[in-house]
């Protein structure tokens, strides 16, 4: 009998993370808010789904360390159409780069879905790797993030860090937000 997902829960720079793929491609990684037990797997691992744990996980790793911006790893996302659509916009939004949830509307083609752009970021199963953490609100603050806002000011001050060359490592604040690559590396204060 084969696993149905294949799922794991492993620490990072922002907590424990937890990742789950099922038929050879990523369908769940969400900071989980509290320890979670490792899960138990009974039957046997599909040797696809184990490869792309592996390179889940190897690029999750290259991210905290500073020497990946994009995602190769197989990705499978399931919701409905208007979701879907949202979620392939938050995948063309460059590395410490962030947008706000009108443009991501616009993007859309549907400019007055500001709140169902929310809402389907809001259910973003794949966060980090479908970068729903690059999307700010209109004034420039940071506004809803499944993880925590603590996580995606580390997520997006990481990027910036990186990005200006400063390197992984430090601490972000809570508050602090990249601006665009081709912007002066100052820390960003929010409004």
């Amino acid at each position: 009998m084969l696993v149905a997902v294949m799922s794991r829960c492993v620490p990072s720079a922002v907590g424990m993370l937890h990742c789950r793929v099922d038929d050879g491609a990523v369908v769940g990684l969400d900071v989980a808010d509290r320890d979670v037990a490792q899960p138990r797997e009974t039957g046997e691992v599909d040797i696809v789904d184990q490869r792309v744990m592996e390179q889940l996980l190897e690029e999750l790793d290259e991210y905290f360390a500073g020497t990946r911006r994009d995602f190769t790893v197989p990705v499978r996302l399931r919701g409905t159409t208007f979701q879907q659509q949202a979620w392939k916009v938050l995948g063309g939004i460059p590395y410490a780069t962030t947008i706000s949830y009108g443009e991501q509307a616009r993007r859309l083609g549907s400019p007055r879905a500001v709140r169902a752009v929310g809402g389907a970021n809001g259910r973003n199963p794949v966060a980090i790797v479908v970068p729903c953490h690059r999307v700010i609100g209109a004034d420039g603050r940071l506004t809803g993030f499944a993880g925590g806002l603590e996580v995606k000011a580390w997520l997006l001050g990481h990027e910036q860090r990186v990005s200006c060359g400063d390197g992984p490592g430090r601490p972000a604040l809570v508050g602090h937000a990249p601006r665009p690559a081709a912007a002066v590396c100052e820390p960003f204060v929010q409004p």
